[in-house]
């Protein structure tokens, strides 16, 4: 048994892999905050709160901890999980895979993005949580709670151009670094939203594992349209090959 799960693994590329780590972290830290405020307070959103006002200075709930340069250095993170910047990024990326000629590849990227936004708008639609106001927000919110739309939407963008742009590279060291770095701005941006007072940090962590788990999704996707010549194969394979 112990064999067939080590060739099981080294039979998944570097980014799903990686991917798939991300996600299984993801979804036990949501389980764990759940289960052990359920456990311990008998209330669903004690550690949500204890969270929240730990992030705040005592006395004055309006400033965060630390130094003065948190409050900015946030307020400028979190807009990269907002939907300017979200979509600049996926035309930038749409562009430099049309660019390349690989047209396939750019129009499966917008279908990807495109119908992951759509599931993170019905998904908020469903669950209309109420945004938290044990503190003040730093930056403006009117939207429902749950899940976090910018923690959820990086995800699925960031994590869906990752995966997708690490399908159309063959070297692994190129791939490590899309997938990484994708994984940093994704935590990032979601860890802005509690710090800013916007969203309960359960929030966050369902749209990070309903993002991941899209990502995942189109790279499965990806690897069978690559198999089945849909979408193109890696550019550093057809460069061996010519």
């Amino acid at each position: 048994m112990a064999n067939f799960i080590v060739r099981l693994a080294k039979s998944f590329r570097q980014d799903s892999r990686l991917l798939v780590t991300f996600l299984i972290g993801a979804t036990a830290l949501f389980g764990m905050a759940k289960l052990a405020s359920e456990v311990f307070e008998g209330d669903t959103f004690a550690i949500d709160k204890a969270i929240m006002l730990a992030l705040r200075t005592a006395g004055d709930a309006s400033e965060l901890v630390g130094p003065s340069w948190i409050k900015p250095a946030m307020i400028d993170i979190t807009a990269l999980g907002g939907a300017p910047v979200l979509t600049l990024v996926t035309v930038l990326a749409t562009g430099s895979l049309v660019a390349m000629r690989r047209y396939s590849t750019a129009g499966f990227v917008v279908l990807s993005v495109s119908c992951g936004s759509v599931l993170s708008f019905m998904i908020k639609a469903i669950f209309v949580r109420p945004r938290p106001e044990i503190v003040p927000h730093l930056v403006e919110a009117t939207s429902t709670s749950f899940p976090s739309g910018h923690a959820m939407n990086s995800a699925i963008v960031y994590l869906t151009l990752a995966v997708l742009l690490a399908r159309s590279e063959a070297n692994r060291q190129i791939q490590f670094y899309l997938i990484g770095a994708a994984i940093l701005l994704t935590l990032l941006v979601g860890m802005t939203r509690v710090f800013l007072g916007v969203h309960w940090p359960t929030d966050v962590l369902a749209g990070w594992v309903i993002g991941a788990a899209w990502a995942a999704l189109c790279s499965l996707a990806a690897k069978w349209l690559q198999d089945h010549q849909a979408i193109e194969q890696p550019s550093s394979l057809h460069s061996r090959k010519s």
